[in-house]
């Protein structure tokens, strides 16, 4: 069990800073994880830490794999964690391959959303800038050139920051404290051993007649914590005294590597040899064919791509049992379910293995293919009941999506199925606020020319929704122009129809209302004729309702998205709905119902918050800040405006830079400077600039008292609008009730 990695911060104190995605409530925001077991000894090292973080604003804990760098450091920044008002947060790089990776886990470790196409180093800049935090990178030494000068630009333009790194090396910077770790003292070693030791096996005890043989046994293992825990598991089957007889077997017939090596390290080898020696033949096999994962994995991938005719799938579940229960395997209870993961340095031995036996080609391809099918199947399902669960599921298993990317551009021939997978996670870069990195994946496949048209033209216009949603009109436009000619070269009607679809939602950004009622209309009768169905056609509904509105046919908007709302409730789909409830608010606020508009936005950002969509999270603040002071209350109005000032960077061009989209803020902004007065207003505005995305979302759905339909001022408009009549849902191929007639 972890604790969640995007906390909400403490809803009493609104200036402190905020992940941007949702978790329980905490006093101090973070991401650390909690600790399975006990910690154990290692109080001087703990105190050193603690005093050099006070001298020095990078500290690195330097050591070979197994000595405890993680887990001192995790341990240690726990304990500091009150020192930091910002937060305590640590970024695993292990699973990241790609340099061009590093900048994206910081920002996602951070629990940071940006939809700009501002390079993320830009955005973990300016977090970091003013905050007092604690940066825990772990695991960073086969990326030290990039991680070292990530980490200096860092320190120097955020100057209450400190890191704490843990690897097998410094990195190297000016004014860097280097912490050597040494293994663990005798005293401590014993006291591990003898906890671990319990814990598999309760009744054991250090006694007279066992003691020598564990001070022994810690002495062999040179106090290495990952062998001590290792040797430790071996319990179930052995006795102290049978495991240190077969470890000693063991140093003799392993030890006799590079003398260049560490001897240290020999150790640690020497102790995960051991146990990889006393695994049964087809434990050993499945060891190494986990190897190809990385982070997390569960059991029907492993079925799956770990199976063969000398492993039954039917059989894997005991040996990957038997597996957990030798501590090769780790288990972990998320939100997607229970999931499995190795240690860096037990995967690194597996690697080793399955090299030599020469299948790693094999595995890494079925491994490919199976998150091919994963991301087939999860953008289908998105248009579902199950949306939360896929959404759960990919943030799950992002870093193996990344490592299947990786495996498919190695090979030229292949790579069109790197071009297929990055299009076809459109759902997680746009539904899930990873528009930067998707633009990194969308733009690095399309570097390739592959003569695979499909795949091509997928992440063609998939790149040009990214574009016009992080502000980027030229980048949209060459992507979506190049996407609508290949298409209609290629016969691709499917393809074409998206082209046409995000051209019009580039028009609508751009107050080209016009053009943009006419190129969603286009779009949405070819979605008609192709039997299109799912989110992305409920989208270019709402983006139609918005432009008819937008022109002043505010009932045909309302026609629109009831229609729209009555697809997703059909269907379960919650993302595109949240954008219809968005437009209906507009509508209601409108014709006069300020506690209607607050009910459907209340709705909206609840959904947009869960899926971590900040472009829709944003647009219900924005509106929300109107909503409020035409209920009466311009203080909180200006707040929620200064909220909003706060989350834009992170989106794009404040509410793109439209005339259109900036009409609700321009008027509140005139109602409560008015209502306030210009000292007044500008105060709100700074202390709602000071609240992070959480922390505003869980004051806006706290609710605040309204005078319902009565109370407050009103806008100028239509009359209220009548009850609404819930129609039969229409899907665009029936026509039915559809207030287009496709």
């Amino acid at each position: 069990m972890r604790r969640s990695q995007r906390p909400f911060p403490s809803s009493d104190d609104p200036g402190r800073p905020a992940t941007a995605r949702g978790g329980p409530v905490r006093g101090v925001p973070g991401n650390l994880p909690a600790e399975l077991n006990r910690f154990v000894g290692r109080e001087e090292e703990l105190a050193d830490l603690a005093r050099l973080l006070e001298e020095s604003r990078l500290v690195t804990v330097v050591g070979v794999g197994g000595v405890g760098k993680t887990r001192l450091a995790t341990r240690a920044a726990a304990l500091l964690e009150k020192r930091y008002c910002d937060g305590v947060w640590l970024v695993e790089l292990s699973s990241v391959h790609d340099p061009g990776l590093l900048e994206h886990a910081l920002v996602d470790a951070l629990g940071l959303t940006d939809h700009t196409n501002r390079p993320p180093r830009t955005t973990l800049l300016e977090h970091c800038a003013g905050r007092r935090l604690l940066l825990v990178i772990d695991g960073f030494e086969h990326l030290v050139d990039a991680c070292a000068e990530l980490v200096r630009d860092l320190l120097r333009r955020a100057p209450r920051l400190r890191v704490l790194a843990a690897g097998r090396l410094p990195l190297e910077l000016d004014g860097e404290a280097g912490y050597p770790l040494a293994p663990m003292t005798d005293a401590d070693a014993l006291r591990l051993f003898a906890e671990r030791a319990a814990a598999v096996q309760p009744d054991f005890r250090l006694t007279e007649h066992t003691r020598g043989a564990a001070r022994e046994l810690c002495r062999r293992l040179d106090g290495i914590p990952l062998a001590l825990e290792l040797a430790a598991g071996r319990l179930r089957a052995l006795s102290t005294e049978q495991v240190l007889q077969r470890l000693d077997d063991r140093f003799r017939l392993l030890t006799g590597g590079s003398r260049s090596a560490l001897a240290r390290h020999q150790t640690l080898r020497t102790a995960i040899g051991w146990s990889h020696e006393l695994c049964a033949p087809e434990q050993r096999l499945l060891w190494a064919r986990l190897s190809v994962f990385a982070g997390q994995f569960d059991l029907e991938a492993v079925e799956y791509i770990c199976s063969g005719s000398d492993l039954p799938a039917d059989s894997v579940l005991d040996v990957l049992s038997g597996l957990l229960a030798q501590s090769i395997v780790g288990r972990e209870d998320s939100a997607a379910g229970t999931r499995y993961r190795m240690l860096d340095t037990v995967r690194e031995y597996g690697a080793e293995w399955l090299t030599a036996t020469g299948d790693t080609e094999r595995l890494r391809r079925r491994h490919r293919d199976w998150f091919l099918g994963l991301a087939t199947w999860c953008e289908l399902d998105w248009f579902s009941p199950r949306q939360g669960e896929v959404a759960a599921r990919v943030e799950s298993e992002l870093p193996n999506l990344r490592r299947a990317m990786e495996c498919s551009l190695e090979t030229p021939e292949e790579a069109h199925l790197a071009q297929y997978l990055a299009g076809t996670l459109w759902f997680l870069w746009v539904g899930c606020g990873r528009l930067s990195e998707g633009r990194h994946w969308l733009d690095h496949v399309l570097e390739e020319e592959t003569p695979h048209d499909s795949s091509r033209l997928k992440a063609l216009w998939v790149l040009g929704y990214v574009a016009v949603l992080q502000g980027d009109p030229v980048g949209a436009i060459s992507a979506l122009t190049e996407c609508r000619e290949e298409a209609d070269l290629a016969g691709d009607a499917t393809a074409s129809a998206y082209a046409v679809h995000r051209t019009g939602c580039l028009a609508l950004v751009t107050d080209d209302t016009a053009r943009a009622q006419k190129l969603l209309g286009d779009a949405l009768g070819r979605y008609r004729e192709l039997g299109e169905l799912n989110s992305n056609v409920l989208m270019a509904q709402v983006e139609l309702a918005m432009a008819v509105g937008f022109r002043g046919d505010l009932d045909r908007a309302v026609m629109i998205c009831e229609e729209v709302r009555d697809i997703c409730e059909d269907h379960g789909e919650r993302w595109a709905l949240s954008y219809a409830l968005f437009v209906l608010a507009f509508a209601a606020l409108q014709r006069g119902r300020p506690g209607r508009c607050r009910e459907l936005l209340e709705e909206s950002l609840a959904i947009s918050h869960a899926f971590h969509d900040l472009l829709g999270t944003v647009l219900a603040v924005e509106l929300l800040a109107l909503v409020t002071v035409v209920e009466g209350d311009a203080a909180e109005a200006a707040l929620l405006q200064g909220a909003a000032d706060q989350i834009w960077p992170s989106v794009g061009l404040p509410l793109f830079g439209s005339a259109h989209f900036g009409a609700p803020r321009a008027r509140c902004e005139e109602l409560a400077r008015h209502e306030l007065g210009e000292v007044r207003y500008a105060s709100q505005r700074r202390v709602g600039g000071r609240l992070g995305v959480d922390a505003v979302v869980a004051r806006a759905l706290a609710g605040r008292p309204a005078d319902a339909e009565s109370g407050g001022q009103e806008l100028p408009g239509p009359q209220p609008e009548a009850g609404r009549t819930r129609k039969p849902a229409a899907s665009p191929t029936s026509g039915r009730g559809g207030p287009e007639r496709w």
